[in-house]
This record gives C-alpha cells, structure tokens and sequence, in this order.
C-alpha cells in the first residue's frame, strides 16, 4: 500500500486542527461564561476567562424553594422521565420490531408506514390533543404523563431501528434453537436479544437523548416548578427583562454531562449499531 506523502500528511492534520478548534470554539465559550462571575455577556473573542469562578454551578445546584432542594428534584425529573421512555420503547418496540421482521400478517405493511408517518410531524403538532388527553386523565403535571407523551415519538423510531438490525440476524440460529426443543420466547430471549444488544444500546440511547434534551411539550404540560425538567429551568433563566448568561452556560454544562458520559459509555454500541442496522443480507 503506497504511504501517503509528508506534505498531504501535514494538510491532513492541519486541516482536522482547524475544524477541531471550529467545532471546540462555541463549547470553550460556554464553559467561559459559566466560569465568569458575572451575569453579562462578555463581547470578547478570546474563549479564555479572565476570572475564574465557580459561583454560577454553585447557584444553579443550590436552587431550592419552600420544600427542599428544586434542582436535585428536577435532576431527578429529568433522569426518571428519560430512563422510562427508554424503558418503555424498548419494551414495547423490540417484541413488535421482532414480529414485523419475522412475520408475513396482514397491515404488516401499512403498519410499518404508519409508524414512518409519524416520524414526519414534529412534536409540537401535537400538543394540543395530548394536552386534552392528559388533562382528561389528570396527568398534567406528572412525570406518568410526560412519559407517556415521549414513548409516542419513542416507539415508532425504535420498532424501525430495531426492525432493521433483526433483519440482518440469520433465521437460521432460531431455527436451529426450535429443531432442538427451545421455545419461540426462549430463543427470542437467549438468542436474539444478545446478538441484537448494539441495537438495543442504540434505540435506548437516542431515546434517553430525546426525553432528556426535549424541551416544548415540557414546557406545554409542566407547569409546577418542582415537576420541571432540566431543559425546561434551563429555559427560566432567560427572560423578557434580560438573561442570567452565567447561570444559563452553568446549567448548560450540568445539563449536557450526563448524555455526554452516557455516550462515550455506550460509543462502541452506537458505531456497531448504526453499520449493521443499515444494511440486510
């Protein structure tokens, strides 16, 4: 194999720098603001504070009200919404996925296109009807509901996503597993589900990603401080009379750690995932 040249070697790397420190810039300037102990939106081009202060974390993590400790609470709004609608479009999505893959049913077809149509429509078209529908049920202002709402984007993607990686699994392991007496749950269960774990790591990382980072219907359905989530306070600190920047780039950076260690943990997964999802045979 012929060895790139030195020159092609230095462009190469040169170029990689530039986007680099294009893509680290904005991030350096939101750690510089959260780092400043100052309200004010600092006009300098340079991402280097020039005073260093935890204050603005200290504030954001310290907010409490009458009852207790707000932000610990909303932490845990947030993580508890996420982790069930993960939960539960992996629940449901993975055993109708696994249907539709294998299966010939009438609607299976028009079924596939439904959950394809609803992929078309953002979030917010829909407010309006959920909005009536929880507050029939009196699940405004409940993380229940806030889940609930979540799993209807959650399901649809995550039947699609895994639909695409079961139909890459050889139906000849499950046959095999049935020729020696398994069950069709037992090879389901002991089977599939371990060959499809990048899937499956994958589907319940966007899933987490999508509740953790959704902001509008939050905002439409939550109307209690202490049932806000972490997007939806991060949204309180900018107002009509002016925006508290430090407090908003602290919470920013609160806010994106958790995703940020979940992916990296989840990285090889999430490569695996998409490659073998894509592609049949």
């Amino acid at each position: 194999m012929r060895q790139p040249s030195p020159v092609r070697v230095m462009l190469t790397h040169a170029g990689l720098t530039v986007f680099t420190v294009a893509t680290l810039y904005p991030v350096l300037w939101v750690v510089k603001m959260a780092l400043t102990p100052s309200q004010a939106f600092t006009m300098g081009a340079s991402p280097i504070p020039t005073e260093v202060s935890l204050q603005n974390f200290v504030d954001v993590i310290g907010t409490s009200d009458a009852n207790g400790w707000l932000f610990g609470r909303q932490v845990l709004n947030s993580l508890g919404v996420s982790v069930a609608t993960a939960t539960v479009g992996l629940v449901l999505s993975t055993t109708a996925a696994y249907a539709l893959s294998r299966w010939g049913f009438p609607g299976r077809e028009r079924g596939m296109n439904a959950f394809l149509v609803t992929q078309m429509f953002p979030g917010v078209v829909m407010a309006i009807p959920l909005y009536i529908l929880l507050d029939t049920f009196g699940l405004l202002d409940s993380m229940m509901g806030l889940t609930l709402v979540y799993a209807t984007t959650s399901v649809p993607f995550s039947v699609w996503t895994l639909k695409g990686y079961f139909d890459t699994i050889p139906v000849d392991l499950e046959e095999a597993a049935l020729l020696d007496g398994a069950s069709r749950w037992m090879t389901f269960t002991h089977i599939i589900l371990p060959l499809a774990r990048p899937a499956l790591a994958v589907t319940g990382l966007f899933s987490f990603m999508t509740a953790w980072n959704e902001f509008i219907l939050a905002a439409t359905f939550m109307g209690n401080p202490r049932s806000f989530t972490l997007p939806v306070v991060l949204q309180r600190y900018v107002s009509d009379y002016g925006t508290e920047w430090g407090h908003f780039a602290a919470g920013a950076i609160l806010v994106s750690l958790p995703v940020m260690l979940l992916f990296f943990a989840l990285q090889r997964h999430f490569v695996e995932g998409l490659t073998a999802g894509g592609v049949k045979g």
